[in-house]
């Protein structure tokens, strides 16, 4: 457990470096679930652009790592960059005070991992998304995947499904191939219930900004909507704010990523391609807990329950039954192996 006086230090440190630093959370006391340790598991989280509260990728790493508090008893403390320069800087102020395991949040984190890792090699690392550079992935670095074609697809079949103009709209973050995989296999999803559907595509930027910026999704979807989409899917972080306004102002439907979106906007977002940042990262903590820590690429697909689609409860009570059904058939095909989802 942090102590004041050690938090404090951190405090100032962070704010001195431009980053906002979030005190650890604790188990007070109680008996933790998981394995028992003398001292508990420190655990750092440096979060990706958007921050805490982002109401997607973000806020899906906050609850894995909440449940590491509550089922493990981990100590975990958080930063939220204010800019690229901080990305390396909180990486580092977690290793050098000996945290067991830092995780950075987002595959933008990717280089700096890398340089922050070959330093502390002692250290254990996690990077979602992460994305190797030309060393390889660094032997004290958990490099966490999904296969976000595979969730992109079930939505995309959910669109073909639900499109009344043949038309849907897919508004994408920063430019590259991690946001290609949703376009693809959202793509791939809509022409497999709608052949003769078209997908307008269009994305927000080429730099991190660009899961940031809600009027310019607001403007995209606008666009697609004056191409007659009446479905549109968003993999754009806070960006997809703007898309959901957009899509409520037009009366059509719209799709929410990363965790279920209902509540962003009740009555328009019909359904969200769910990535389970949360599981990655709790099983990642729960790892080095038990001492059983793996480097190297950790996929999580369909088989793995690491993406999914929200299709139960009342956040999916505009859903039809017989949709419901067709898509999840196509889960069931793709996790036996008789559809491949294509990732680019």
């Amino acid at each position: 457990m942090i102590g004041r006086p050690t938090a404090l230090a951190l405090a100032l440190a962070f704010v001195a470096g431009g980053l906002l630093f979030v005190p650890g959370r604790h188990s007070n006391g109680g008996v933790a679930q998981g394995p028992a340790r003398a001292v508990p598991l420190r655990v750092g989280i440096v979060f990706d652009v958007g921050g805490r509260g982002d109401k997607s990728f973000n806020d899906a790493a906050y609850a894995g790592s909440e449940r590491a508090v509550r089922e493990l008893g981990a100590d975990v403390a958080y930063l939220e960059p204010s800019g690229a320069e901080d990305r390396e800087a909180g990486l580092r102020l977690f290793a050098a005070r000996g945290y067991d395991l830092v995780i950075a949040v987002g595959f933008i984190f990717s280089p700096d991992v890398d340089v922050v890792a070959r330093a502390h090699p002692n250290v254990h690392f996690a990077c979602i998304d992460y994305f190797p550079g030309r060393d390889g992935v660094p032997p004290n670095v958990a490099a966490l995947a999904f296969r976000e074609e595979e969730g992109s697809f079930l939505v995309g079949g959910a669109a073909g499904l639900l499109s009344k103009s043949k038309h849907v709209g897919f508004v994408g973050g920063m430019t590259g191939p991690l946001i290609k995989k949703f376009e693809v296999g959202y793509s791939f999803g809509v022409h497999r219930t709608c052949p003769e559907c078209v997908v307008h595509v269009a994305y927000a930027g080429s730099s991190p900004d660009a899961y940031r910026d809600p009027a310019k999704g607001k403007a995209l979807t606008e666009s697609q909507v004056a191409a007659t989409a009446d479905v549109v899917y968003h993999a754009s972080g806070a960006t997809g704010h703007g898309v959901f306004e957009a899509a409520k102002l037009a009366g059509i439907s719209a799709i929410g990523v990363d965790v279920d979106q209902h509540d962003e906007m009740p009555g328009t977002v019909v359904t969200s391609m769910v990535k389970r940042a949360d599981v990655a990262i709790f099983e990642t903590v729960k790892a080095v807990a038990e001492g059983r820590f793996k480097s190297g690429f950790q996929v999580f697909g369909l088989k793995e329950e690491g993406v999914d689609w929200v299709h139960e409860g009342p956040h999916a009570d505009r859903l039809p039954d017989a949709l419901k059904r067709r898509v999840e058939a196509l889960r069931e095909d793709v996790k036996s192996g008789l559809i491949h989802v294509p990732a680019e």
